[in-house]
């Protein structure tokens, strides 16, 4: 059977096996209203230069839609013979219009085309999983005004380290969800280029316009190079990095969670809607989905692994390697969007263990760097208050009690200078009283950053 990627210079078929091995539309079949869009705005750019005429025009953006729908509605059949599904709707076309259908692909090559069409694919998916990203920061921000009072042990080398506010806990994650927004916006960028019109690896020689063709597709611009085009994926691998952070991002996020819902930490219930039971154990409520989170992290990095290895030995310009790019793209999009999905829920609708928490607030010690810093506003040199307090904590340890139950004797004796002035900043909730740098946990600190995330997300939408 001819196919429209096969000229006359074959003298016969190919082999079945080639067939089988060569095809890509068992995976880029998700590419098919990227391309009858590609498809659509380069016929009528071809109508306007007099490539071809308006009618022939009218009849093939026609005959596109009409085949867009029968593969959305699922009517449409897939052949391996026909390698990928920018052939199928090609095919597809001339076998509805014949000749007309042929005129189709003057000026483009399926290297430009099939680029176009990924970089279509992968701005949407940008603008999906952005969305998704500013739905789990407002997770977190919902929290904030119903866990203003809940004091928290921070921890460094996952050791007690100081007290912080609850609320100053959730917007750490807003921030590096919004690093990725970040992220994912600069990226966005450099996929928002069109190639359409480099053809093969030279440009073409027909009077085309590209800048028209990228107007009509909502491009920023038309890349300058037909060479660098025919091969260029760097946009691949710089959207696979940037979801690679945005899953290391909920990895972090699932670890701390799964720790926090055991028995020995006891700080938050999942929402049993998102837990699962075991066979064999009645009493178990296991934080599965938190744990796949974090799993399916490997999935990602994965992904941008083998995405590096492919190009890393590849000559200018187009290889047949690259066809292997788009597996591991949407793997990648579509593992971090389901993580996105079901974050965002679980966030919302866990509940701290307040109790359990205020509990333990004495234990660690988190109000001795609070303390250090005391002596260094009564004007004794920081490495001196160092080591001072850690004299005192290591006294209130051997006596089993808090700094703030040590005796005043301890700490004159510790320094004469030292009066009853020292308990104003003893304990988890007067520790958190005493900071005041911008960024910190203070109450009024973390409030006014409550106030400016909300804000925020009112108008990203």
């Amino acid at each position: 059977m001819s196919t429209p990627s096969r000229s006359g210079v074959f003298g016969e078929g190919p082999n079945r096996l080639v067939e089988q091995f060569t095809e890509s539309v068992s995976f880029d079949h998700r590419l098919y209203a990227q391309d009858v869009a590609g498809s659509i705005a380069h016929s009528q750019m071809l109508a306007e230069n007099g490539i071809i005429s308006r009618d022939e025009q009218q009849l093939i953006e026609h005959g596109l839609l009409e085949i867009r729908a029968e593969i959305a509605a699922g009517n449409f059949e897939l052949r391996t013979e026909l390698e990928d599904i920018h052939m199928h709707i090609e095919k597809a076309l001339i076998d509805r219009l014949g000749d007309v259908g042929r005129k189709l692909h003057s000026g483009r090559s399926r290297n430009d085309q099939v680029a176009t069409d990924f970089r279509l694919w992968v701005r949407d998916a940008i603008d999906d999983v952005d969305k998704k990203l500013v739905e789990l920061q407002r997770a977190f921000v919902s929290r904030c005004d119903r866990d203003a009072d809940v004091i928290l042990p921070a921890y460094t080398h996952l050791q007690r380290a100081q007290p912080v506010l609850a609320p100053h806990y959730w917007l750490a994650y807003c921030e590096k969800f919004e690093r990725d927004r970040q992220r994912l916006q600069d990226c966005r960028r450099r996929v928002n280029v069109s190639t359409l019109g480099t053809a093969a690896v030279a440009g073409t020689t027909l009077q085309i316009d590209r800048h028209d063709v990228a107007r009509r597709l909502g491009f920023e611009g038309v890349s300058a190079n037909s060479i660098d085009s025919s091969s260029d994926r760097d946009f691949v691998l710089e959207t696979a990095f940037v979801l690679t952070m945005i899953a290391e991002h909920l990895s972090t996020l699932a670890e701390e969670w799964v720790l926090w819902s055991t028995v020995e930490f006891n700080f938050i219930k999942l929402p049993q809607a998102f837990c699962t039971g075991s066979s064999i154990m009645p009493q178990k409520i296991n934080p599965d989905v938190m744990e796949l989170i974090r799993g399916k992290t490997a999935r990602v990095v994965g992904s941008l692994h083998s995405l590096l290895v492919l190009v890393k030995g590849l000559p200018l310009a187009y290889n047949r390697d690259l066809q292997e790019d788009k597996p591991q793209l949407f793997d990648a999009v579509d593992t971090v969007s389901a993580c996105l999905e079901i974050a965002a829920p679980v966030v919302q609708g866990a509940e701290l263990n307040r109790d359990s928490i205020t509990a333990g607030l004495d234990r660690g010690y988190l109000d001795a760097t609070t303390f250090m810093e005391y002596l260094i506003r009564r004007n004794i040199p920081q490495r001196t208050a160092h080591h001072l307090v850690g004299q005192l904590v290591r006294k209130a340890i051997d006596k089993r009690v808090s700094l703030s139950e040590l005796p005043l004797s301890d700490y004159q004796e510790a320094h004469p200078d030292l009066d009853d002035g020292v308990y104003e900043v003893l304990g988890a909730e007067k520790a958190i009283d005493a900071f005041v740098s911008y960024g910190s946990t203070a109450s009024v600190e973390v409030a006014k950053q409550v106030e400016r995330w909300k804000k925020k997300l009112e108008t990203k939408d």
